[in-house]
């Protein structure tokens, strides 16, 4: 090597500076392979855009409707008024629910899914009665929220009637006072959904005279003091204990749970 010229070193250095020729050749393959791989994405990408704003593949051509009881399905679709025709991503499905809202109280809450490539389907949960107000000669249905979202001219079997007997005058005018006739109905709402089951199926009235004074009336006669909506759970236990206990009672009283009473037979 000591017998190597200036020239001849300078060319070895030349040789040996940079990658090496399978790594450029390498890397020019990898700059090919992201160009390409980049106009395909372009294409697929505006191949999508077409297809969901641009194809009448993807337009909206039927309406289904799932969960209905009471309403009809030709009910919710006339009231959702969804936009036959136009591109399924364009449908503004908010507006829709708050048609169904606005349109139908009777409904809980409603999901509407798009269906690809061409539905919309109406998920409905409609509101339960858990009480009735019976005013001019129908029934207004009132649900566990308290909602009165219904008139109907048949009671719906199975569900007492709400009694708001509030006198206007003395303690019970101090009550009205305090928990006006909406704040007292939802009271009644949480007695409705605490009586047990072996008593729910009989009682026929919900009666309140204020918010610590809410009793019930059954079908056979007997009457039930509740009190207020309150420790429900306790009371229906104990209710439910009491008239096994004393089976030929006409009225049971468990607005105290720890003093619980019957009386009649």
């Amino acid at each position: 090597m000591a017998g190597s010229t200036t020239a001849e070193r300078g060319e070895r250095k030349r040789e040996s500076s940079g990658p090496p020729p399978s790594v450029r050749r390498f890397g020019r393959r990898q700059v090919r392979r992201i160009i390409v791989l980049a106009v395909v994405l372009v294409f697929l990408g505006s191949g999508a855009f077409w297809l969901l704003y641009g194809s009448d593949l993807v337009r909206v051509e039927r309406v289904s409707v799932s969960g209905t009881r009471v309403l009809t399905p030709a009910e919710v679709r006339e009231a959702a008024d969804v936009p036959l025709g136009e591109q399924l991503v364009s449908v503004d499905t908010d507006a829709i629910e708050a048609r169904l809202s606005e349109a139908l109280p009777r409904i809980d809450t409603v999901d509407v899914v798009r269906s690809w490539p061409s539905g919309i389907a109406l998920k409905v949960t409609e509101r339960t009665a858990v009480l009735l107000v019976h005013k001019g000669g129908k029934f207004i249905e009132v649900d566990e929220e308290g909602v009165r979202f219904a008139t109907v001219s048949k009671a719906p079997e199975g569900v007492p009637e709400l009694k708001l007997a509030v006198s206007r005058s003395g303690s019970a005018a101090a009550s009205l006072r305090r928990f006006d006739e909406d704040r007292l109905t939802r009271e009644a709402v949480r007695v409705a959904g605490a009586i047990p089951p072996s008593v729910a199926h009989a009682t026929r009235v919900v009666k309140v005279r204020s918010y610590d004074d809410i009793s019930l009336e059954l079908a056979d006669g007997r009457t039930v003091d509740w009190g207020s909506g309150e420790k429900g759970a306790e009371k229906g236990r104990i209710l439910t204990a009491l008239m096994k206990a004393e089976p030929g009672a006409r009225h049971f009283d468990v607005s105290v749970p720890t003093a619980p009473a019957s009386a009649g037979s």
